[in-house]
């Protein structure tokens, strides 16, 4: 008998062990920290696009934006937006004139390590902009026309003069930049190819279309006060700021 109790014995004692460890064992995995993700924090925080370049970003009221202007190569998808350098000075790009999807300029056709890349980001057709599969960081998007009436309606007098950077990048420097938004004249390119008015103008694109191949968009000039609201020919490059989702 004695042969067949002792067993019995001992596995009734690992039980008993078992379920004196268990709690023990279950309170010490309670107090493992769980892995949390970096929260966002409009401001302090950057994002950066399927290329890897880093934008700064900035809160004005209750909405973030990018502080520089985008500088992407592809969508989010991971296809490449269409690079058009087809003009040279006193021609006419049929080319640039006759797309009817998105592409890419850089002022002047520089390379995208030049100068005008650097300071000014890319120029951007209307229909890059309106493309659904985003040209913007995961999370971010082309303002819509409302977005950027609600950021000047933010602002309130001189909101051109307030959204300026400070800048000799400007031909005339009367920015104040009294949000951090930081706008910078990347100028034009011009429907027909050509390229104009860097150092003087910011052109911002809205995802926002106002007919079959316009869409809205926003321009400050050198030496106004304003940000002017006006429709443009999707053919034509502006630049592009990301505002968060």
């Amino acid at each position: 008998m004695k042969c067949f109790l002792i067993p019995k014995l001992l596995l009734i004692a690992k039980i008993a062990i078992s379920q004196i460890m268990l709690p023990a064992y279950q309170g010490v995995v309670s107090k493992i920290p769980a892995v949390v993700s970096p929260t966002f924090s409009c401001g302090p925080s950057t994002v950066s696009d399927i290329d890897g370049n880093i934008y700064n970003t900035v809160l004005i009221g209750t909405q973030c934006w990018t502080k520089e202007n985008l500088k992407v190569t592809k969508y989010n998808d991971g296809t490449s937006i269409p690079l058009n350098n087809t003009y040279t000075s006193g021609t006419v790009s049929t080319v640039w004139q006759g797309l009817t999807t998105g592409a890419y300029a850089i002022y002047d056709n520089q390379a995208s390590t030049a100068a005008n890349a650097t300071n000014y980001g890319f120029l951007y057709n209307g229909y890059a902009a309106k493309d659904t599969r985003g040209i913007c960081p995961s999370g971010w998007g082309v303002p819509l026309d409302a977005d950027l009436t609600d950021l000047t309606n933010f602002i309130g007098t001189n909101p051109g003069t307030k959204l300026k950077k400070y800048s000799t990048l400007w031909s005339t420097n009367t920015g104040t930049d009294d949000y951090g938004f930081s706008a910078l004249p990347g100028g034009i390119r011009q429907y027909q190819g050509s390229f104009q008015n860097i150092r003087d103008y910011a052109f911002l694109w809205s995802a926002t279309e106002s007919g079959g191949s316009n869409a809205w968009y926003r321009w400050l000039d050198r030496n106004s006060n304003n940000v002017t609201r006006n429709s443009g020919n999707k053919s034509a490059g502006f630049s592009v700021r990301c505002l968060r989702d």
